[in-house]
């Protein structure tokens, strides 16, 4: 066995990245089978090639024995948190206990102290049988034994499509009684003009709004040039979204959600976020847009066959809508952190 030799990924040079993406989505995928939810190669080329003016990936390419067998990634937040970075370690799952994960995230750490950074946020996924600590599973073992500590724990629930019209129409008339003087407003891709600088302002704070843990977060930056960016980026990436807001009597945003599709993976659809405006609570908003965004979806992408949601396990109000919706519970996820000295 040879030491792990360590270099960046060059954008520019497709058979790194295509390398490079080859061990992180068959790590991601080894004893998860559909469960796994990588970003596809063409997804991730974009997102190397051209920094956005939120975030700047890195990404990091392991050798050993005359072949690729480890992949790490920084992900850097441009625009707020600056002293934290996002990381990802994986290694060719026929090529582990060797050390390469180690290496690997020795080098990955080298990168974020190279850009000032000192606080590390990552993730693991477990099966769901094994409870909210994930005891046995690998990737949280291997994080915990190199000084990460669990933050917060989620759990992954997937919706099977098409939700029938008749508990979506029930769900809509509950939720209708308790939110009069709200309108909703749903629409496919970009968030229009009249309702970008509310979205922003109510998406930005999602990431402290919803339960955090003890994860160590700050909102993200309100950046209107940022949002239409990301919004290119989603269209050149394949992906499309589906968007649902709740408007007060002024018409300011208090509510909204999101899912996503790509064209790279046929019928699977990620939820992004869902928040109601703190001062808006207990109008049942939450129930609202969501049905109000299913609906949205099976009516414009009638081949959408399952949705995909990560929740706080100690989010209750949020799990409950999830669950009258339909979504069961398939894996377990925890949120993870270290600080480096």
């Amino acid at each position: 066995m040879s030491e792990l030799r360590t270099r960046l990924v060059d954008p520019d040079d497709d058979a790194a990245v295509v390398a490079w993406h080859d061990v992180y989505s068959r790590a991601e995928r080894h004893g998860r089978e559909e469960l796994a939810t990588p970003w596809q190669l063409a997804e991730l080329r974009v997102q190397l090639k051209k920094p956005s003016r939120r975030r700047r990936w890195v990404g990091i390419l392991g050798e050993a024995d005359g072949g690729v067998v480890a992949a790490g990634a920084v992900m850097l937040p441009l625009l707020d948190n600056l002293d934290q970075a996002e990381v990802a370690v994986h290694v060719d799952p026929g090529r582990r206990r060797r050390g390469h994960g180690t290496a690997m995230l020795a080098a990955v750490e080298e990168v974020v102290r190279s850009e000032g950074r000192h606080l590390l946020a990552a993730e693991a996924a477990w099966p769901y049988d094994l409870g909210p600590t994930g005891a046995g599973s690998p990737g949280l073992e291997f994080a915990l034994a190199h000084g990460f500590r669990l933050a917060l724990g989620d759990v992954v629930r997937e919706l099977r499509l098409p939700v029938a019209e008749e508990l979506l129409a029930e769900l809509a008339a509950e939720a209708a009684a308790y939110h009069r003087g709200y309108t909703l407003r749903s629409f496919v891709g970009p968030v229009p003009d009249e309702l970008l600088q509310g979205w922003a302002e109510l998406s930005s704070s999602l990431m402290t709004e919803a339960p955090t843990g003890e994860m160590d977060r700050e909102p993200e930056a309100v950046d209107l040039v940022a949002q239409r960016e990301a919004e290119d980026l989603h269209r050149r990436q394949g992906r499309t979204k589906y968007n649902t807001v709740a408007l007060d009597a002024d018409g300011a945003v208090v509510a909204y959600t999101d899912v996503a599709t790509t064209v790279h993976e046929p019928g699977r659809v990620y939820q992004w976020g869902t928040l109601v405006r703190r001062a808006d609570r207990g109008h049942r908003l939450g129930m609202a847009v969501k049905v109000a965004n299913l609906r949205l979806l099976q009516r414009e992408d009638p081949g959408a066959e399952r949705v995909v949601t990560w929740n706080a396990e100690v989010n209750g109000h949020m799990v409950g809508v999830n669950e009258r919706l339909g979504f069961v519970p398939v894996e377990r996820a925890g949120e993870l952190q270290k600080r480096l000295t």
